[in-house]
């Protein structure tokens, strides 16, 4: 169970995870050891899973955000297993869904023009047989988080 101090050290840490041990542990009113006994129960115990730089997409000239819509008419695990590895393997496609309802999955691409986007269909359709591929593109980021809820906990 999570007391108030883990909270605030795990939302402290989803705002800026280099933040200084130090930093850290003033701001949730422990010393600098019980915080950092603290952040290393978080990752033994799985809460915690990495700690990752953000890059800002448009500096990186991948601006353009894609969803991809996708239904397929075959659903053995053979076919999802190969799936799998296609998608693992285009460093475009950076969240994979499978779904209920209409579409089998949802895809997010980051590229920076429709011309890649196109490059990475084609080497999906080339790649596996699908029903039915549907792309839709950002017009316009309204929200974007890593950071996930934690009242929860």
């Amino acid at each position: 169970m999570l007391d108030p101090r883990d909270r605030k050290i795990l939302e402290c840490l989803q705002r800026d995870a280099a933040i200084s041990i130090g930093d850290l542990a003033d701001q949730v009113a422990l010393s600098v050891s019980a915080c950092w006994r603290r952040i290393r129960n978080l990752e033994e115990t799985g809460l915690i899973t990495g700690r990752v730089a953000l890059v800002d997409r448009k500096k990186a000239n991948v601006g353009m955000t894609v969803f991809v819509a996708v239904r397929t008419s075959r659903h053995s695990i053979g076919w999802t297993e190969e799936f799998r590895a296609t998608i693992a393997a285009i460093p475009e496609i950076v969240e994979a869904y499978r779904l209920t309802g209409e579409m089998d999955y949802i895809l997010r691409l980051v590229v920076p023009s429709v011309e890649v986007y196109d490059e990475v269909y084609r080497e999906l359709i080339t790649r596996l047989d699908f029903m039915d591929v549907s792309a839709f593109i950002g017009m316009e980021e309204l929200k974007y988080t890593t950071a996930v809820p934690l009242k929860y906990l």
